[in-house]
C-alpha cells in the first residue's frame, strides 16, 4: 500500500457504534494504529445511544450480545436494557483507549475513491476534508428510521413521536395513545407506556409470532462468579450461540424444530390473552419466521387490561385530534407513537459514495437492489468494505456474531494491500454477481420464500437483507480470502 503524502490515515471507520468499535479493536490487536473513527452525534453507541424508548432492550441474550474479547460479567439480567448496553460499550472504549481515535461531530457527506493514486476522499457535513487509503463502514441497518406518510398526518395537532427518535421529555401519562406498528419496538414500548396511558390502541397491520422471552435478573452472586470464571460465562456464551443455531433450522426446512417452535408461540398466546376475539387478531396467519420472530414476556398479557386496546384496521387518514380506519372507526388521540421500523432494504441518505469511472454507490445499489461480496466489498468500490452490508442480517442469532465474522476477511483484504504495495483492490465483477445469484437460491425451501411480504425484502420482492443460512455457516465462508477474486492494480 502506497501512503501518499496527502492522505492523513491508513484506515478510516464510519460510525462509532458495534460496528466500529470491533474493527477498531481489530485493527489495535493487529497492531495497526493508523486509523480513525467518524462519528457523526457527541458520544458513541449508534443504535444504542439513538434508541431510548421505553423498554428498550436487546431481543439476544446478554452473554452473546456482546464483543467476544470483551465478556461482560456484570449483565445485571438476562437481556439486557439499552442504558446497559450503552455503557458496556462506553467501557469497551474507555478500557482501549478509542476515545483518542475517534472524531465526534463528524458526518462524512461525501467520499470519492482517487484511483491514481489509491486513497479515498472524505468530506463531512462541516466541510473538513479527510483522505484515508481503506474506508470502513460501520454505519449498520437500523440507523434510518422510517416516517410513514398518511393523509392528513401534516394536520394532526396531537404529539407525533418515531420510537427510535423518542424525547424523553415527552410526557405521555393520562393520554390516549395510539401506537401504529406491532414490531420488535413495539412489543418493548407498549407494556412500558400502558400502565401510565388512559387509553391505549395499537394499530396492528400483521400479527406477530412472539416467542418466551424468560427474562430473569442475575444476581450480585453469580456476577461475581462470572468476573472470577471468565471460562464458565465464555461456555454459556457457547451454548447460548449454540441453541438459536439450532432454533434457527426452523427458518430452513427443519419441520419437527419449526412445529416445536411454532406450538410454544401459540400456547403462549392462548395462556396469556384472555379474550378470544383479540387472540384471533393477535394470531399470525404466515409462517413462522417468514417476518421478524419477537420475543417477549409483557406485550400479550397487556391486552388484558381494559385500557389497551387492538386495531386491525389498516389507517385512512389523519385528522386534527385523532385518525380514521378504512372500517370508518374514528379514533381521538393526545399522542401518535411510530414503531414503524427502519429502512433497511434499501438505504436513502444524503452520502455519496463515488467509486471508479463516476460511479455512485447508492444511486447503483437503488437500481440493482443491495449487492455486495459476502455483504463485504463491491465491484467498483475498491479498498471499501462494509461491516453488515447486503444480506448479512439474521432471523434467529446474534449480528454481533456477525460482525466478528467479518473481521478475518477485512483484515487479509487490507494485509493484502499492505503486502502488494498496491494502489487498490478491486472486485471482479463476475465474482460478485456469481455469488449473489447463488445467494438468491439459497433462499428457495426457507420460510423467507413462503409468500409473506416484509422488511427483509425491496420493493422488487428481493431479499437484501438476511443471509439465507446458519451464523456459524457465515463465519466459516468469511475465513475464506481468494486473491484470485480482485484485480490488483498498481503494484
Amino acid at each position: 500500500m502506497v501512503k501518499e503524502s496527502q492522505v492523513q490515515f491508513q484506515v478510516g471507520i464510519i460510525g462509532a457504534g458495534f460496528a466500529g468499535i470491533i474493527m477498531a479493536l481489530n485493527l489495535l490487536r493487529t497492531g495497526r494504529k493508523d486509523f480513525i473513527l467518524f462519528e457523526r452525534e457527541d458520544s458513541i453507541g449508534g443504535t444504542w445511544r439513538d434508541n431510548v424508548y421505553p423498554g428498550c432492550a436487546c431481543d439476544v441474550p446478554s452473554h452473546l450480545y456482546s464483543i467476544s474479547s470483551e465478556l461482560n460479567p456484570r449483565w445485571s439480567r438476562l437481556y439486557a436494557n439499552q442504558p446497559e448496553i450503552l455503557a458496556y460499550l462506553n467501557e469497551v472504549v474507555e478500557k482501549h483507549q478509542l476515545e483518542s481515535y475517534i472524531r465526534y461531530g463528524s458526518d462524512i457527506v461525501f467520499s470519492e475513491f482517487h484511483a491514481n493514486e489509491g486513497y479515498w476522499e472524505l468530506r463531512d457535513r462541516t466541510g473538513r476534508v479527510t483522505n484515508v487509503n481503506m474506508l470502513i463502514c460501520g454505519i449498520g441497518p437500523f440507523g434510518r428510521p422510517k416516517i410513514p406518510s398518511f393523509p392528513g398526518l401534516d394536520d394532526y395537532q396531537g404529539i407525533q413521536i418515531h420510537s427510535a427518535v423518542w424525547d424523553k421529555n415527552c410526557d405521555l401519562a393520562g393520554k390516549k395513545i395510539g401506537v401504529v406498528g406491532s414490531g420488535a419496538s413495539a412489543i418493548q414500548l407498549v407494556p412500558a407506556l400502558a400502565p401510565e396511558a388512559a387509553e391505549l390502541t395499537v394499530f396492528q397491520r400483521t400479527a406477530a409470532w412472539i416467542s418466551p422471552r424468560n427474562d430473569q435478573f442475575i444476581d450480585p452472586k453469580t456476577q461475581a462468579w462470572f468476573e472470577r470464571h471468565p471460562a464458565i460465562q465464555r461456555g454459556i456464551r457457547h451454548l447460548i450461540f449454540w441453541i438459536m443455531e439450532l432454533r434457527g433450522l426452523s427458518f430452513f426446512g427443519n419441520q419437527l424444530i419449526y412445529r416445536w417452535l411454532a406450538k410454544k408461540c401459540i400456547n403462549k398466546l392462548q395462556q396469556e390473552v384472555q379474550d378470544p376475539i383479540v387472540r384471533t387478531k393477535l394470531t399470525p396467519d404466515y409462517q413462522l419466521g417468514c417476518k421478524r420472530v419477537l420475543s417477549s414476556d409483557d406485550y400479550l398479557p397487556t391486552f388484558n387490561r381494559p385500557n389497551v386496546h387492538l386495531g386491525i384496521a389498516a389507517i385512512e387518514y389523519f385528522t386534527h385530534d385523532g385518525l380514521v380506519t378504512t372500517t370508518g372507526e374514528k379514533y381521538q388521540l393526545d399522542a401518535v407513537v411510530f414503531c414503524t421500523g427502519f429502512e433497511v432494504a434499501e438505504i436513502k441518505t444524503d452520502w455519496k459514495i463515488y467509486g471508479l469511472e463516476g460511479r455512485e454507490l447508492f444511486e447503483e445499489w437503488h437500481r440493482t437492489g443491495l449487492q455486495a461480496y459476502r455483504g463485504t466489498t463491491i465491484h467498483g468500490y475498491p479498498n471499501l468494505a462494509f461491516i453488515l452490508g447486503p444480506n448479512t442480517g439474521l432471523g434467529h442469532n446474534s449480528v454481533v456474531h456477525m460482525m466478528e465474522s467479518q473481521m478475518p476477511y477485512i483484515l487479509k483484504y487490507l494485509e493484502q494491500l499492505e503486502k502488494s504495495g498496491a494502489r487498490y483492490l478491486n472486485l471482479k465483477s463476475e465474482v460478485q454477481a456469481h455469488y449473489n445469484q447463488i445467494l438468491q437460491t439459497h433462499f428457495a425451501g426457507t420460510v423467507w420464500n413462503s409468500g409473506c411480504q416484509s422488511w427483509y425484502m425491496n420493493p422488487q420482492g428481493v431479499n437484501t437483507t438476511l443471509f439465507p443460512g446458519l451464523a456459524s455457516r457465515f463465519r466459516r465462508e468469511m475465513r475464506k480470502w481468494k486473491l484470485k477474486e480482485y484485480e490488483i492494480i498498481g503494484t
